[in-house]
């Protein structure tokens, strides 16, 4: 990675590559606090989420700029992704000429944007760097420590992250600065509750049914999926369960209490997560919303990169076990105290900051 000079700048602009429905949550409140400091932002799409459902209503509901460059990495598999996709985003970058190349998570849009920053000599920030799950097994793995060598600028929700590139050696300024969904859910999850009919079309009351959302590579496939919906066909309880796309196309039949649907807008599922008793996901977006919503989480995966959440007893790991799936949520509790984790709702705010305080050497 190149060497770089903080200090302030007068202009700044940066290169936003997004690609799947987390991203774009995180997106909004920081789009609107680079656009208040005097930030020139310029959205790159990658595609890597294509049906509509997982893309461009979350442009809609959010708020979001229409995209300058659109990509087609719908569909993907990871090494072609990672092959033919960076070339692209040079492209955008040698014609924008951005201060930076701002870049979310741990998705294979994320690797891409990352490494097409570093070829073409753009420093790159990482938002929600640090992360470990220690699950080799995983490309979010990958992934995120790849990003991580490559980021001048390392964004980290708390010190834990901080903790773990110190102790990697990681050669990028690392800022500690809270959580951007944090933001995002804050503010958009009373609209939700106020907006959607998402519990009236399911025919659910609040804190009364489990909102299951599944979607990794690791997860559909056939044999974990199946053992995953056996778990929730096993409850007493109605499960909503809205699907990617991927995910739709393994499950084959559900039980008689599990409502399979098409993917969510935004509003709706923070509507339905909100108001869940349960929610059983492998998001790590959810494992923190049902945190911060005061929600149990059930995590369909061996390990976690938000650990707190699972040493404060707010979300059980439980892999692809159904009987392990079963008790836990038939268990599961909020735990008495819930001290504050991933930040104060001004992630957004620092990072902007933080963004205005580079300029190469």
């Amino acid at each position: 990675m190149p060497e770089y000079a903080f200090r302030k700048v007068t202009t700044v602009k940066v290169l936003s590559v997004v690609g799947n429905r987390p991203q774009f949550i995180k997106s909004a409140p920081l789009s609107v606090a680079l656009r208040e400091r005097g930030i020139d932002e310029v959205t790159l799409h990658t595609g890597q989420h294509y049906d509509r459902e997982l893309s461009d209503v979350f442009f809609e509901e959010l708020g979001l700029g229409e995209p300058t460059y659109r990509l087609d990495a719908g569909g993907l598999p990871r090494d072609e992704l990672l092959a033919r996709v960076p070339p692209q985003i040079e492209d955008a970058i040698r014609a924008e000429r951005p201060a930076w190349v701002l870049v979310y998570g741990d998705t294979n849009s994320t690797l891409a944007g990352a490494r097409a920053g570093a070829t073409a000599g753009v420093p790159v920030a990482h938002v929600e760097a640090g992360l470990r799950s220690g699950d080799w097994s995983m490309p979010e793995e990958h992934n995120r420590v790849e990003t991580d060598r490559l980021a001048a600028l390392l964004l980290c929700p708390d010190e834990r992250s901080r903790a773990n590139l110190l102790g990697e050696g990681a050669s990028g300024r690392t800022e500690v600065v809270g959580d951007v969904m944090r933001d995002a859910s804050e503010r958009l999850a009373p609209i939700a509750r106020r907006r959607s009919r998402a519990l009236e079309r399911f025919g659910v009351a609040g804190g009364r049914y489990v909102l299951a959302t599944i979607h990794r590579e690791a997860n559909v496939r056939p044999d974990r999926l199946a053992r995953i919906v056996d778990g929730l066909g096993r409850l007493d309880e109605t499960v909503v369960f809205p699907a990617h796309p991927r995910t739709r196309a393994a499950v084959g039949g559900v039980p008689r209490n599990v409502k399979l649907s098409e993917p969510l807008g935004y509003l709706d599922l923070a509507a339905l997560a909100s108001q869940a008793r349960v929610i059983v996901t492998d998001s790590g977006g959810l494992q923190k919303e049902a945190y911060w919503y005061g929600v149990p989480c059930v995590t369909a995966r061996p390990s976690t990169e938000w650990v707190d959440t699972v040493e404060l007893g707010a979300n059980v790991l439980v892999d692809a076990d159904p009987d392990r799936l079963e008790t836990a949520v038939r268990a599961a509790r909020m735990p008495d105290e819930r001290p504050a984790l991933y930040g104060d709702s001004r992630a957004a705010a620092r990072i902007a900051e933080a963004l205005s305080m580079l300029a190469p050497s």
